[in-house]
């Protein structure tokens, strides 16, 4: 049998390049693989948003990305995380073995707390329970994570130690299978954020995508068209490493002597770029000429994703004691 993977993602509404590079594009690859059961964790969302009135429609969007970059339903599981409310039940059995110095020791919840100082609530120091219980509730064997994710995944594998230590074994340890890129930064050269808008949307238009790159900044020291380049600095470069991975050593000499200048990088990178993006976009277009599809796709999805839900509860609950 295929072992399982479980990932999700928050509805911060459409994906832009760094969702596909560093989550989309692997999630796609291991579908063949893998038992593959795919989330978008809405709950998890609402530990920092507090305007809740468009979290449907941009969990629409999200699903309509996900879709549309390869994920096929027939071949795995792709629901919405408030569609199977188990997960909250064995969130709470886990934070019953989850010693709070484990949470309060997490970097992304110092992190976050910073942010929002004035909302750091019950559900930010746990998210790393729900997590958790996201992963157990299917008894995902693999998690597919980026670097900064792997704090995380460790703490889940203490609360499955803690919990089968307890109550007798019934969950496997998940272990973590690194995502193919590191951080994707933005057009600014920081981190790619919707706060700072320094992204582009997978969905936008080619042209809107030209546009975007040749607004990106590039080597700081090359003044002028003559002036040899460091590729080694720029992000438009770092960007030719995941789109146009075929010539990017050519890129790069060419640069270091000033063969090409930055407008002629940019227009390469767009030219790229867009003919990678493009089938994605169309199947957009498809999907969203289909009313009602989603929602199908997602209703299936989540009966799937309860069935084996209910498994697990029956199980859980037995070890503890409560049935």
């Amino acid at each position: 049998m295929k072992k399982r993977i479980f990932s999700g993602m928050r509805p911060t509404g459409r994906l832009h390049i760094g969702n596909y590079l560093g989550a989309l594009h692997n999630w796609v690859q291991l579908q063949d693989e893998f038992d593959c059961v795919y989330c978008v964790v809405d709950i998890h969302a609402l530990t920092s948003l507090e305007d809740t009135s468009q979290l449907k429609s941009l969990t629409r969007e999200m699903v309509l990305d996900i879709m549309a970059g390869g994920v096929d339903p027939e071949k795995s599981i792709l629901f919405v995380q408030s569609q199977v409310p188990e997960v909250a039940e064995l969130s709470a059995y886990l934070s019953m073995v989850t010693p709070l110095s484990w949470l309060l020791r997490v970097p992304t919840f110092k992190e976050k707390a910073k942010l929002q100082p004035h909302n750091v609530n019950y559900g930010l120091v746990g998210y790393p329970v729900l997590m958790t219980a996201d992963i157990l509730l299917y008894k995902a064997q693999v998690v597919p994570v980026g670097q900064d994710q792997m704090p995380h995944l460790e703490l889940a594998r203490e609360i499955v130690r803690r919990f089968n230590s307890q109550y007798s074994p019934t969950f496997p340890e998940p272990e973590g299978r690194l995502t193919r890129f590191p951080m994707v930064l933005g057009l600014d050269g920081e981190k790619m954020s919707k706060q700072t808008g320094n992204l582009i949307e997978l969905a936008i238009t080619a042209e809107e995508t030209t546009r975007k790159i040749m607004s990106a900044i590039t080597d700081p020291s090359r003044r002028f068209r003559s002036d040899p380049g460091n590729p080694e600095v720029c992000n438009v470069y770092r960007l030719h490493g995941y789109f146009n991975a075929d010539e990017v050593e050519g890129i790069g000499a060419a640069c270091r002597t000033a063969e090409i200048g930055c407008v002629d990088c940019k227009k390469l990178l767009a030219e790229r770029m867009n003919r990678e993006l493009e089938p994605i976009r169309r199947r957009r277009r498809e999907l969203e000429s289909r009313p009602g599809y989603v929602d199908e796709v997602l209703e299936a999805g989540a009966e799937k994703a309860r069935a084996i839900a209910c498994r697990t509860m029956a199980e859980v609950r037995s070890r503890i004691g409560l049935d």
